[in-house]
């Protein structure tokens, strides 16, 4: 039986080493947004958007959100705070979306909400792909 350039632990290595190089090669793709003075802590207050902080904060937004894509959803996270939903879409997409002005869901966030809301969708990799502005929450 004929064995290959080096041993099987070797190989182990070898192939554990790869994944690991890869990984961190990935990670090292995405890039922290340039916010430009953003106040990401009125935003991070403003659970839910329920005392409409975020709709006062929405024409700044808008002017960053060409910034935000490419960036992964764990830094969206660490700037913005968790999202109000999050949801899994088909092909390992996800949406985080972050409601802007008070509605239903402000006294149960498990009942469905027409307030206003922006939704950032992520691309299979996790990197922020599209950031759209609509009424509740997206439809898949």
């Amino acid at each position: 039986m004929k064995q290959g350039l080096f041993p099987f632990p070797v190989r182990y290595a070898l192939r554990s080493l790869l994944l690991f190089v890869s990984a961190l090669w990935v990670t090292s793709c995405t890039h922290k947004p340039d916010l430009q003075g953003f106040p990401v802590d009125k935003w991070q207050a403003d659970k839910g958007g329920c005392q409409s902080v975020r709709m006062g904060l929405l024409p700044e937004f808008k002017k960053i959100r060409h910034n935000l894509k490419g960036t992964s959803s764990n830094d969206f996270v660490e700037l913005f705070g968790r999202p109000d939903i999050n949801e899994i879409a088909d092909r390992n997409q996800e949406f985080y979306v972050y409601f802007l002005e008070p509605g239903p869901h402000c006294q149960d966030i498990t009942k469905k909400s027409d307030a206003a809301s922006v939704a950032i969708r992520f691309s299979s990799v996790g990197l922020a792909a599209e950031i759209t502005f609509q009424k509740g929450v997206p439809i898949k």
